[in-house]
């Protein structure tokens, strides 16, 4: 896997070995919850009398073994979760979410606490192994780092962006860029992201313009207050929040809405509807 490009990663379950059974790894775990987040599969360990113990533990030297325990921090009682894949970015999504089950599972998290965090530096591109191309991990027009200029051509996996969130309790409450000031830079962006020079311009003509007339650094940030509220309400579901909540096929309960519009409305606005056949 790591010869592939790929990664593989873990997380420490601390002191919790005596409730988590090797079937309850083995089957709840790596046969039902983890494929459902998205992997294949998932190995463990348990550190259990100075050592690393499981099904895998023959595969590794006794160098390998104390190389885990040190990297992993691990103490009697630990249990280790491992997910390893091709597509680094799956391996990420996948523990972070397994670290939440296995937080509400068994109580590492203080829900009275409020707990805030800065993500900074995020990838610039995440590379899409289907298409065979770069992806903007945030938009097109997100600004590298000074001190990545020189990646964007040469090893563009490894470009941070001047990109940042702001998270509280697991929630985004609030994320935003530094953009891109000069021509220069916005057409390398261009370029790894399969964006030739016409449909720049086709797309985006009016912001290249107005870079060429010497824009300024630039940036800015989006706040979800009504987030931040349901966040310190301690509350799940941000409906509640919300002054005029729609359901999640987006009707107003309220309000009835959306409803019938008459054809003097859609000829006022010069809008027609047309019948869409069901397959």
């Amino acid at each position: 896997i790591i010869d592939s490009g790929g990664a593989i990663k873990a997380i420490n379950v601390k002191g919790k070995a005596d409730l988590m059974s090797k079937n309850m790894l083995q089957e709840e775990f790596a046969k039902k919850i983890v494929p459902k987040l998205g992997a294949k599969g998932m190995a463990w360990m348990k550190a259990l009398n100075g050592t690393l113990e499981s099904n895998i533990v023959q595969f590794f030297s006794e160098d390998q073994i104390k190389a885990i325990q040190t990297e992993m921090n691990t103490e009697d009682g630990d249990v280790l979760l491992f997910i390893a894949d091709t597509n680094k970015a799956l391996v990420n999504d996948v523990l972070g979410r397994l670290r939440l089950v296995v937080g509400e599972r068994f109580g590492f998290i203080d829900k009275k606490k409020i707990c805030p965090v800065w993500v900074t530096e995020f990838p610039m591109f995440d590379w899409d192994a289907e298409g065979q191309r770069w992806n903007a991990m945030h938009h097109p027009f997100t600004a590298p780092l000074a001190t990545d200029l020189e990646a964007l051509n040469e090893k563009p996996e490894t470009c941070r962006a001047q990109a940042y969130d702001l998270v509280i309790n697991g929630s985004e409450a609030g994320g935003g860029t530094i953009r891109i000031h000069d021509p220069e830079t916005q057409s390398q962006v261009f370029d790894l992201l399969g964006i030739d020079e016409e449909t720049a311009e086709d797309r985006f003509g009016f912001l290249l313009n107005a870079l060429k007339y010497g824009a300024p650094p630039h940036g800015g940030i989006a706040l979800g207050v009504d987030r931040w509220v349901m966040l310190l309400a301690g509350l799940d579901n941000i409906r509640e929040v919300i002054a005029f909540p729609k359901t999640q096929k987006a009707a107003d309960l309220m309000t009835e809405a959306p409803g019938q519009v008459d054809h003097e409305q859609l000829r006022e606005l010069n809008l027609r509807t047309a019948k869409v056949q069901k397959s």
